[in-house]
C-alpha cells in the first residue's frame, strides 16, 4: 500500500514561443500560462485550489517586484509557501524535491515549480533599439544573487563566464585520459550529435534539427570557436522563449483531487551537492565528487542502480557537464541509451535557470507512457558547482529523503588546493582553455600547479602560444609565469 505522503507529480506543461509568432509573453504571463496549463494536465478536478506553496524559479529576462506574490495572485492561489529563487541551473529539481520533502513531512499538500524566459525576446527588442514595456518592475534595481563572493584572482583573470571554466575542466579530463586534442574534440562531436537527433523530434525544441558530429566541431563562419575546444554549436543556448511548470501532490491529495493513476509519476530518490566553489581549489579538475556522491545517494534511496534507470537527462550545458556525469554514473562509451529526453540544452534550449523544468516535464512524460521504468534528471549549477540528481518513476515505492549533510561531509572531507592571487617563476599547466571572439582567439587561461602544492591562474595572451596549446597537449607542461599589470600572472611565449 503507498504512504498517503508519497509524493507525486500530477501536472506538467511546457511552451515554447517561437520568434516567427512575434514577442513572447512576459514571463508573469508565461508562469501563468504553464501552471494553469499543468493544474490541467493531470485531470485532477480544482486544482490550483489546492495548492498551498508556489516556487518560482529565478527569471533572468525580467525582475519583478513580488515574483511568486504577482503569479499567486493572478492564478488565485490561497495563502501558502511564496519561494522566488536564487540562480542554478540545478533550481527547478531542488524546489521539486524541496517540496516533496515538505509533503513527506505534512507541511504541504500541493506544490506549483514553474519558470520562464523571453531572452530572445528581449535580445530582439535591443536590436530593434527597444526595452520591454513589461509591468511591476522593482522600485529599485537588484543585484544578482550570487550563493558565493568572486575569488580576488578570479576577477584578476576573468574567470567569470561557464563556457570559460567549463572548457577547462574538459581539457583537464582530456588530459587524464591521455587522448590526443584531436580524438577529443571528435569524441565531444560523437558525444552531442545523437542529442541533436533528440531535438529534432522533440516539438518544444529551439532547434529541432539533426546535426552530424562534423557540424558540431568543423569550425565555420557560422560555427566559430567560442572557448576551446567548444564551438557554438556545442555550447547552451540561454536565447530562448521557453516556459515550463510542475505540480507536484501527496499521493493522498492526488487521491482526494481526482488524478487518475496513470496520470501519476513518483519522485522516489535525489539528492544535491556542491563542489568546491573556485576552480582552482579543485585536487582533482577532471572529475566532480559531487556527483558521484549525489548521484550515489539518489540512486540508493530509489532502490536502484545505474543499470536500472531506463530514462536519462543529463545537464548539457557543455560537454564536461556531460562527461563528468557519464563519468560519475559509470557510463560506458558503448552505452546505448540516449543522454537526453530534451535533445539537451545546446539544442532543446538552456532557458536560464529554468531548462531542469522541462527536463522533468518531458521525463514525466515518458514515464506516463512506460509506468513501469525509472527516469533520471540530472542539473549543474555555477561553475560545475552545485549538482543535484533526482530518479523518477511511475510506480510508487518508499521514498525517504537523502541525508546530504552526510554526502556533502563526504564531498568536503577531500583535499582543497589553497589559491595564490600572483605567482612568478616555474609551474606547471593543469588546465587550460582559449577564448575566441569572432576574429579568432583572443586570450587563453591556464590554471597551474605551484611547486610548493598551491594553484594559481595564469593568462596567455601571445597568439602564437595559444595556437600552439590548440594543437598540441599543454596540461603537464613546465612554463615560467612573469609578473602581469593590475594582478595578472602571465604565461609568455
Amino acid at each position: 500500500m503507498t504512504d498517503p505522503r508519497t509524493p507525486c507529480v500530477i501536472g506538467v506543461a511546457q511552451r515554447t514561443f517561437r520568434p516567427q509568432e512575434g514577442e513572447a509573453p512576459e514571463p508573469l504571463e508565461q508562469w501563468e500560462q504553464v501552471c494553469r496549463a499543468a493544474a490541467a494536465d493531470g485531470g485532477g478536478k480544482d486544482v490550483l485550489d489546492a495548492v498551498d506553496s508556489l516556487q518560482v524559479v529565478y527569471s533572468l529576462s525580467w525582475q519583478y517586484d513580488d515574483p511568486p506574490g504577482r503569479l499567486a495572485s493572478r492564478l488565485g492561489l490561497r495563502e501558502g509557501d511564496r519561494h522566488y529563487s536564487g540562480l542554478s541551473g540545478t533550481t527547478p529539481q531542488r524546489l521539486i524535491q524541496q517540496g516533496s520533502a515538505a509533503i513527506l513531512s505534512g507541511r504541504s499538500d500541493v506544490v506549483i515549480v514553474a519558470g520562464g524566459e523571453a531572452l530572445d525576446t528581449r535580445k530582439r527588442l535591443k536590436k530593434e533599439g527597444r526595452k520591454p514595456a513589461w509591468s511591476y518592475p522593482p522600485a529599485e534595481k537588484r543585484p544578482m544573487p550570487f550563493d558565493e563572493p568572486f575569488h580576488p584572482a578570479e576577477v584578476a583573470h576573468q574567470v567569470f563566464q561557464a563556457y570559460l571554466t567549463f572548457a577547462v575542466f574538459d581539457i583537464a579530463r582530456r588530459a587524464q585520459l591521455k587522448l590526443s586534442p584531436e580524438e577529443y574534440r571528435c569524441g565531444l562531436g560523437e558525444l552531442l550529435a545523437p542529442m541533436t537527433s533528440v531535438a529534432a523530434t522533440n516539438p518544444y525544441a529551439w532547434f529541432p534539427s539533426e546535426r552530424t558530429s562534423n557540424e558540431i566541431i568543423d569550425v565555420t563562419a557560422s560555427n566559430r570557436m567560442v572557448a576551446y575546444p567548444y564551438t557554438k554549436n556545442m555550447t547552451s543556448m540561454m536565447d530562448v522563449d521557453m516556459a515550463a511548470a510542475v505540480i507536484v501532490a501527496s499521493h493522498e491529495k492526488a487521491n482526494a483531487l481526482g488524478v487518475p493513476a496513470e496520470r501519476r509519476v513518483y519522485l522516489r530518490g535525489w539528492c544535491y551537492a556542491r563542489d568546491p566553489v573556485y576552480v582552482a581549489e579543485r585536487e582533482d579538475l577532471w572529475r566532480s565528487v559531487a556527483m558521484e556522491e549525489a548521484s550515489r545517494e539518489a540512486m540508493a534511496r530509489a532502490g536502484v542502480g545505474i543499470d536500472d534507470i531506463a530514462y536519462l537527462d543529463l545537464y548539457s550545458c557543455f560537454g564536461s557537464s556531460v562527461n563528468f556525469a557519464r563519468d560519475a554514473l559509470g557510463l560506458a562509451d558503448d552505452d546505448l541509451r540516449p543522454l537526453t529526453v530534451t535533445g539537451g540544452l545546446p539544442y532543446h534550449g538552456g532557458a536560464g535557470n529554468n531548462y531542469l523544468t522541462h527536463s522533468v516535464v518531458t521525463m514525466i512524460e515518458k514515464l506516463r507512457a512506460d509506468p513501469a521504468a525509472y527516469g533520471m534528471v540530472s542539473g549543474v549549477g555555477m561553475h560545475l558547482t552545485d549538482h543535484v540528481f533526482g530518479v523518477y518513476s511511475g510506480t510508487p515505492g518508499p521514498v525517504e529523503p537523502p541525508d546530504e549533510a552526510a554526502v556533502q561531509a563526504r564531498v568536503a572531507a577531500g583535499p582543497l588546493r589553497a589559491i595564490r592571487n600572483t605567482a612568478v617563476g616555474p609551474a606547471t599547466v593543469a588546465a587550460y582553455s582559449i577564448v575566441h571572439n569572432r576574429e579568432g582567439p583572443a586570450w587563453g587561461l591556464a590554471v597551474c600547479d605551484l611547486p610548493e602544492g598551491g594553484r594559481c591562474y595564469a593568462q596567455i595572451r601571445d597568439f602564437g602560444l595559444m595556437g600552439a596549446m590548440e594543437q598540441v597537449e599543454w596540461v603537464g607542461r613546465r612554463v615560467e609565469l612573469v609578473e602581469g599589470e593590475k594582478g595578472v600572472n602571465l604565461i609568455p611565449r
